[in-house]
């Protein structure tokens, strides 16, 4: 069985050797995504991690829409915070997207550098049913 990239433009391009997202078999891998805008390429929030928070999830949307998901299908997330002292805020904006009737698995680690020196970068898996 032979992968398939996934490509939205309604999320940034990679910034790197990368793909937004692979999909092996029913399984999509969405690379960790910032606070990019799709159509700029620029940063959005300004080190504001409540507007990164939420355009880091519009773009995991955006990347999940492109393999035919949603974030229903989401099985697990990755979180990457330059301060944990942020969790609080991170965790609200993200819980807002996800009902407790289907949230994903998932680890929130504290790092000490994300690319372009955002606050937070989120990456999941999701499968399709």
């Amino acid at each position: 069985m032979a992968n398939t990239i996934v490509f939205s433009n309604q999320a940034p391009a990679p910034i790197g050797p990368y793909s937004q997202a692979v999909q092996a078999g029913n399984t999509v891998y969405v690379s960790g995504q910032i606070a990019l805008d799709a159509q700029s390429g620029q940063l959005v929030g300004n080190g504001d991690v409540v507007e990164e928070t939420h355009q880091v999830m519009r773009n995991l949307q955006a990347v999940l829409e492109a393999a035919g998901l949603t974030l229903r299908d989401v099985v697990k997330c990755s979180i990457f915070v330059k301060d944990l002292g942020n969790f609080n805020l991170i965790n609200e904006i993200y819980g807002s997207y996800f009902s407790t009737d289907y949230a994903p698995a998932r680890e929130t680690v504290e790092v000490s550098r994300l690319p372009k020196d955002v606050q937070v970068e989120i990456s999941c898996i999701a499968v399709k049913q």
